[in-house]
């Protein structure tokens, strides 16, 4: 199997001027570095995991995030974790696999990248005829197919969605789906990166997304870096702007995208999209093969993480809420997939977002995969 990494040179995959999320220091006996994209945008710092616990709490904290870049960095993790006993027999070192994979899968519910990449290293260790040492080289081998191959399709997201993007006009995102949420140009913001390498100028809103901020921080700090008007608002704000006219299209990611279409993405989207609605003005998603849940039949069977309290009792480490008030902090909301005028994959833009064109889209994908 080729992963097609070799069809694009590094500058292609990567935007200027925004830090490296995720690499692989060195062979075998290698490290996995991940930006810690908690600190953003006052400190840009990388942090070292050598265990699959590392892997796991820097998935759980939100060092690292973005439903491809969680993918990539669980299958690194996944090698990790089961690295100390690669010497062992073939058996023993596959009973591991599963049990790290299991533990590593507990990180984060909603984002499918994750059990997407652990599952194929899995996959692919339970194919390697060889002893323990070979199963674990075949498993690295994998993770690094994984983090090639996702950086090439949001390279070519970014070229099928940039004639998208309106000319002197506005696009509002929510969230963060850019080159810090994956391996390469991002995802929704992959559209943007490479309509601005192309000529075209536009101005882009991104919504603040409470409680923790990743427009603000994360959105608005990798489109100022590489040269792109940016715009912060608050999230309340979003309909009043798609009210005023000055937004032409909207454009999110997702961490997982059900079988007929209905999307998971950060909790707000959904909002967003029924305004869009409201004002005619149209709603895209962005997001490769790897997003997709063919087990999911609709939202409904979306699991929805609920996190901490505190992410909404307080900001910046004060406390905002009145004592005593409950707080209601779901990550992700869905938006039905009636809402979506399209999807942007590696393969083109996907559209009316209807079950059987999913249903064709993910077959093709996987036939090409397995070729």
């Amino acid at each position: 199997m080729t992963t097609g990494f070799e069809e694009a040179t590094p500058s292609l995959l990567r935007p200027r001027g925004v830090p490296e999320t995720i690499a692989w220091r060195g062979g075998a006996d290698g490290r996995l570095t991940i930006l810690d994209q908690t600190l953003l945008p006052h400190a840009v710092r990388h942090v070292v995991c050598d265990t699959a616990e590392q892997v796991w709490e820097a998935i759980r904290s939100l060092r690292v995030r973005g439903a491809p870049l969680i993918g990539v960095a669980a299958a690194y993790g996944l090698c990790l974790g089961v690295r100390p006993r690669r010497d062992a027999a073939r058996g023993a070192l596959l009973a591991d696999v599963r049990r790290v994979a299991e533990y590593l899968s507990s990180a984060r519910p909603t984002a499918v990248n994750l059990l997407w990449a652990l599952r194929r290293v899995q996959a692919r260790a339970e194919q390697e005829p060889g002893a323990g040492c070979e199963v674990w080289r075949a498993m690295l081998a994998e993770a690094h197919a994984i983090l090639h191959e996702d950086a090439l399709a949001c390279r070519r997201i970014g070229e099928h969605g940039a004639g998208l993007v309106p000319e002197g006009g506005g696009v509002l995102t929510h969230c963060n789906a850019g080159a810090l949420a994956t391996a390469g140009y991002g995802t929704a913001l992959a559209l943007l990166y490479v309509a601005h390498e192309r000529g075209r100028r536009f101005r882009v809103f991104a919504d603040e997304t409470r409680p923790l901020l990743q427009g603000a921080r994360l959105t608005a700090f990798e489109l100022s870096a590489a040269g792109i008007d940016t715009t912060v608002l608050c999230d309340g704000a979003a309909a009043a702007l798609l009210a005023s006219g000055r937004v032409q299209m909207v454009v999110v990611g997702a961490d997982r995208i059900a079988a007929n279409g209905d999307t998971a993405n950060k909790i707000g989207t959904y909002a967003v999209a029924l305004a869009a609605r409201a004002h005619g003005v149209p709603f895209y998603v962005a997001a490769p093969r790897s997003t997709f849940d063919p087990q999911a039949p609709t939202g409904a069977e979306i699991p929805i993480e609920q996190r901490d309290a505190r992410e909404v009792r307080e900001v910046a480490g004060g406390v905002v809420a009145a004592p005593g008030a409950g707080c209601f902090n779901p990550a992700f909301d869905v938006t039905p997939a009636g809402l979506v005028d399209g999807i942007v994959t590696e393969a083109g833009v996907l559209k009316p977002v209807t079950a059987a064109n999913i249903a064709k889209f993910l077959a093709e994908q996987d036939l090409q995969r397995s070729a």
